[in-house]
């Protein structure tokens, strides 16, 4: 395990593989299933450009493709052309955007965001959401660490994340809390994206795609959100997590982390065969 450039973190051998953490979030959300990812992947973990951790904005614009941009250079520093790409709420959008721009050998999207029309009730839902997250969370960190000493206390701050917030670890909680409120392009990314819309379309994505989302999603749940995802995506294959919320590898690290691989397993063996 090592910590490289940039904030991202590097491990384990095989395949390419690029961990794509979600909104205001860190590549510490991913740290239940490395130890499982890196068996039979050469693992790149990142840190959103503009999040805690994670590099400034190139041209200090704050937009989904800037972000989608840095990432890239990731990649690119890694000396990944392509990989397989596993993302998490905005990070799936992220995952899904770079594979229309060729850099993806499969896609994973754990609850992926952008399943909305623009100014739609479930946009401004969102929106309401994460304001009231962000003021609450605020107001809450000074007495953030006492608070998460408690698993029942954990359960209740983590409650829209996770659908057992009590399994997170007290320090991981802290800092889960801590990084979002402290991300420091968090207000401006929301007015980014509300300006600029959800995909219109996501054509052009030529590997194979899986979509997995928790049934106890409570940010973006999938009967609210999933059907303008199927629509963009017509060709992904979809999987549902019984019992799992929105971070599913915070509920569920063996579950989630066996569907990643399975699926990018199935995805390479095609050019296995073929090199062979």
């Amino acid at each position: 395990m090592s910590a490289t450039g940039g904030g991202t973190y590097r491990g384990g051998e095989g395949e390419p593989m690029v961990l794509i953490h979600g909104f205001s979030a860190t590549r510490a959300v991913w740290a239940p299933l490395l130890s499982a990812l890196e068996q039979s992947h050469d693992l790149l973990a990142v840190n959103l450009a503009g999040h805690v951790g994670g590099p400034e904005l190139a041209s200090g614009e704050v937009s989904l493709a800037a972000l989608v941009d840095a990432v890239e250079r990731d990649m690119d520093d890694a000396g990944f052309d392509t990989a397989h790409l596993v993302g998490n709420s905005l990070g799936g959008w992220i995952s899904l955007e770079l594979a229309r721009r060729g850099r993806a050998r499969s896609v994973v999207a754990l609850a992926p965001a952008g399943g909305w029309t623009a100014g739609s009730r479930a946009e401004r839902r969102l929106r309401a959401l994460f304001r009231r997250n962000h003021r609450l969370g605020s107001a809450l960190l000074p007495h953030v660490d006492s608070m998460v000493r408690r698993p029942r206390v954990r359960r209740m701050l983590m409650w829209q994340v996770a659908a057992r917030g009590e399994l997170i670890p007290a320090a991981d909680a802290a800092r889960m809390l801590r990084d979002s409120v402290g991300c420091p392009v968090y207000l401006k990314l929301m007015e980014a994206i509300e300006r600029d819309g959800p995909p219109t379309s996501l054509d052009g994505i030529g590997c194979p795609v899986l979509i997995a989302w928790g049934s106890r999603d409570r940010i973006i749940p999938a009967r609210r959100y999933s059907a303008r995802m199927r629509e963009l995506v017509p060709s992904a294959e979809w999987r549902d997590l019984p019992g799992l919320g929105h971070m599913p590898m915070s509920d569920d690290p063996e579950l989630v982390s066996r569907t990643i691989v399975d699926f990018t397993v199935k995805a390479a063996a095609p050019s296995l065969l073929e090199a062979h």
